[in-house]
């Protein structure tokens, strides 16, 4: 593969990178890659051929054991040639030693596995109108994330997330286009959300409510914050016969909500999230 090159992305790479992202579809919020780039500076790859980026990949990295894989992206002209795969691999090495989770479509499972990556548990995503005028439950009152003592924040965060995340935290919640609330209760974190402006909609993730009842009202409050529609996830460890008992508790726990421009349906597709143990750099493939 003369003339490919396989780099760090530069901070104009990360905005191209997330570019790329909107022409896939994904709709990332338009400045979600600030915060991911602040999280792990070194954690995006960018490939060129003859001098021209043609691919891409993240593995961002948190605390010492934990990282997430994603922008995992060849442009349409490069695909089936080899590249791809090339940063892959170029990536696994970034999570050497370490869990990586990415979210994928079930066609490529079979493909993960041979990386060594397991299904972890599904999403499926719904999408609608943001509920308005919910009223939070007696006693819960909301504020915005960022009149709370970051250190406050940032272990409630940590009660749903693998790793310390805090570089990652701080501009997740004061970045532009972005609302971040907290739900009190006797003066302790009860939930805590944010939405993000989007290339096409505005997206919500994460949600933590300490009930069905705050995440409702949190979500009602988020999405009056942009007067958009929402798609949301709901995630289960079960299997589908079991989805109705077990989409609660994941709610609860670690819902990632999202937005769309679409109108309310009752529509929904499935991606399940994935997880295993990068090797480490000398049995890399």
């Amino acid at each position: 593969m003369a003339g490919f090159e396989i780099a760090t992305a530069s901070a104009d790479d990360v905005r191209l990178i997330g570019s790329w992202a909107a022409d896939e579809g994904w709709s990332p919020g338009r400045t979600d890659h600030w915060a991911f780039h602040a999280a792990d500076p070194c954690g995006f790859l960018i490939g060129r051929l003859s001098g021209e980026p043609v691919v891409s990949i993240s593995v961002v990295r948190y605390g010492a054991d934990f990282a997430f894989l994603g922008c995992y992206i060849a442009r349409p002209k490069v695909r089936g040639q080899g590249y791809g795969i090339k940063i892959w691999h170029a990536g696994m090495k970034l999570g050497a030693g370490r869990n990586v989770g990415l979210d994928g479509v079930p066609a490529q499972q079979a493909n993960y596995r041979k990386s060594g990556f397991r299904l972890a548990w599904n999403n499926v995503r719904y999408q609608g109108a943001a509920p308005a005028g919910v009223k939070p439950p007696a006693g819960v009152s909301f504020a915005d994330a960022r009149s709370i003592p970051f250190d406050k924040l940032a272990a409630y965060d940590s009660r749903f997330f693998p790793a310390p995340r805090d570089s990652f935290l701080a501009p997740w919640i004061t970045a532009p286009e972005r609302a971040a609330l907290v739900a009190l209760k006797d003066g302790e974190i009860a939930g805590f959300g944010v939405i993000r402006a989007g290339a096409a909609a505005s997206r919500v993730g994460p949600l933590y409510a300490a009930s069905p009842a705050i995440a409702s009202a949190l979500v009602s409050a988020l999405g009056q914050a942009t007067r958009r529609p929402l798609r949301w996830s709901r995630a289960w460890r079960s299997s589908p016969s079991s989805r109705r008992r077990a989409c609660i508790p994941a709610l609860i726990l670690r819902a990632t909500w999202r937005a769309s421009t679409a109108s309310p349906a009752s529509s929904w597709d499935e991606r399940p999230r994935m997880s295993g143990r990068a090797p480490a750099p000398a049995t890399a493939r």
